[in-house]
C-alpha cells in the first residue's frame, strides 16, 4: 500500500477550498484547480488541471454536480497516471457515481461527506466512502485528515445516502421556516421565537444558523447554499422517482439560490391574495350565503369527488344552489382549516381539512390569477365518513 503524497483538488469552491485548505494546513502537497478562476490564496493553484492531476497520487474532487464531475475526469483523463487515485467527494447522484466507478474501476473512491465548510475546515467531517479495500486502505490517511470515515458498499449506494442525509436538513430547514411563519401569525417577536426553537429538536440548527435567521450574515458568508441543496433535492426525486416536498420548498424559496440555506427557512408566507378566495369559501361554509362562493370560485369552476357512491361534477351553480343563505344548526362546532398552499407563478394549489359534525371533509383546490386576483378553477373533496 502506498500513501498518497501529492494531491490535487479539482473544484475550490466552498467545500472544496475548505477540504484543499485543510490538506494544506496539515502539510499534505496540495495544488488546487477551479473552473472559476477563484482562488482563496491559501492553496498553491495551477491554471491547468492537467498540470495538476500529472503530479498527483490523488486526485480529489469537489465539484456542483455529476456533469461537472465528468467533464473535468474525461477532461483531464489522459494525464492520469494508472496508479493515481480519484476520490470524488461531490454529491451526485447514484447512478451518476456508479457510472464513475465503472469507468474508472478499482481507482475510485466514491466518498461524498456529511458536514459544511467549519465541519471540513476541523477536520470533523463525516464521510461516506465506498471502494475496495484496497483503494479505501490508501485514501484512508486523506480522508481521516477531513473527518470520519463509515464504509458504504458501493459507490451508488453512498450516493443515495448522502442525499437522504440532505433530504433530512432541507426538512428541517423547512420546519424552521413554518415555525417561524406561525411565529409571525402570532405576533411573536422573531428573537423570542428563535430562542424556543433553539431549545427544542431544531436547536442545533438553529444555533448554527442563528446570525441568517436574524438576518446579521450576508449570502456571500453561505456555508452551504439554497442552489446547492435545492439541487440535491431534486437529484433525490429523480432517483427516486418519488414525491419530494422539500424539492418544491426550496425551489420556490425567494432568497437567491447563493444564499445560505437558512435564507430559506426566512421566506415570507404566501401573500393574502391566494388566501383570499379560500377564506371566502369558508365564509360561504358558515354563513351558507351562496355569494361567498361566487367570490371564491371562477365561473366555470367544477366541484368533483364522490356523493354516495357516484362521481359528481357540479358546476358553480349547481354547487350554490346546495345552500340556502343559513348556518347549519350545528356551525359553532365546525372547523375549518387551510392546510397547504403552494404558489407557482399565476397557478396555485390548496387543500384544507374541513370538521362537519360526524364527517371530515378534504378539499384539494386549484387556484388561478386572472386579473391579478386570485380565484378557484376547481375543486376535488374527499368525504371521510
Amino acid at each position: 500500500m502506498t500513501t498518497p503524497n501529492r494531491i490535487a483538488v479539482l473544484g475550490l469552491g466552498r467545500m472544496g477550498g475548505a477540504i484543499a485548505s485543510r490538506l494544506t494546513a496539515q502539510d499534505w502537497d496540495v495544488v488546487g484547480w477551479t473552473r472559476s478562476g477563484r482562488t482563496s490564496g491559501t492553496v498553491k493553484t495551477t491554471s491547468d488541471p492537467n498540470e495538476a492531476v500529472a503530479r498527483a497520487d490523488l486526485v480529489l474532487l469537489a465539484l456542483f454536480d455529476g456533469p461537472a464531475c465528468q467533464q473535468v475526469l474525461d477532461d483531464v483523463r489522459d494525464s492520469l497516471r494508472p496508479d493515481t487515485m480519484v476520490l470524488n467527494t461531490s454529491t451526485i447522484a447514484p447512478a451518476e457515481a456508479s457510472n464513475l466507478a465503472r469507468q474508472l474501476g478499482p481507482s475510485y473512491v466514491h466518498a461524498p461527506v456529511l458536514g459544511s465548510v467549519p465541519a471540513a475546515a476541523a477536520g470533523a467531517l463525516q464521510i461516506l466512502a465506498a471502494a475496495d479495500q484496497d483503494a479505501l486502505d490508501r485514501a484512508r490517511p486523506v480522508l481521516e485528515m477531513l473527518g470520519t470515515v463509515r464504509r458504504v458498499d458501493d459507490a451508488a449506494t453512498a450516493a443515495a445516502l448522502k442525499l437522504i442525509a440532505n433530504n433530512s436538513l432541507a426538512g428541517a430547514v423547512l420546519a424552521v421556516r413554518d415555525s417561524l411563519r406561525q411565529a409571525d401569525a402570532l405576533g411573536l417577536q422573531r428573537a423570542q421565537a428563535l430562542d424556543v426553537l433553539e431549545l427544542g429538536q431544531l436547536g442545533g440548527l438553529v444555533a448554527r444558523k442563528r446570525p441568517f435567521l436574524d438576518g446579521e450574515s450576508r449570502a456571500d458568508t453561505a456555508d452551504f447554499t439554497i442552489g446547492a441543496l435545492a439541487k440535491d433535492m431534486t437529484l433525490l426525486a429523480d432517483a427516486s422517482n418519488t414525491p419530494l416536498r422539500s424539492a418544491v420548498g426550496l425551489a420556490d424559496t425567494s432568497a437567491a439560490p447563493e444564499a445560505d440555506i437558512a435564507m430559506a427557512a426566512t421566506a415570507p408566507a404566501v401573500s393574502d391574495a391566494v388566501l383570499q378566495p379560500l377564506r371566502a369559501y369558508i365564509r360561504g361554509h358558515a354563513t351558507g350565503e351562496p355569494a361567498h362562493f361566487r367570490d371564491a370560485f371562477l365561473p366555470t369552476a367544477h366541484i368533483e369527488g364522490i356523493r354516495g357512491g357516484a362521481f359528481v361534477s357540479w358546476p358553480l351553480d349547481e354547487y350554490c344552489a346546495l345552500f340556502h343563505g343559513h348556518s347549519a344548526p350545528d356551525e359553532p362546532t365546525r372547523s375549518r382549516r387551510i392546510d397547504t398552499v403552494d404558489v407557482h407563478g399565476t397557478i396555485a394549489t390548496a387543500t384544507m381539512t374541513l370538521q362537519h359534525g360526524a364527517e371530515t371533509f378534504t378539499d384539494l383546490f386549484l387556484l388561478v390569477r386572472v386579473d391579478d386576483s386570485w380565484r378557484i378553477a376547481n375543486k376535488a373533496y374527499h368525504r371521510h365518513s
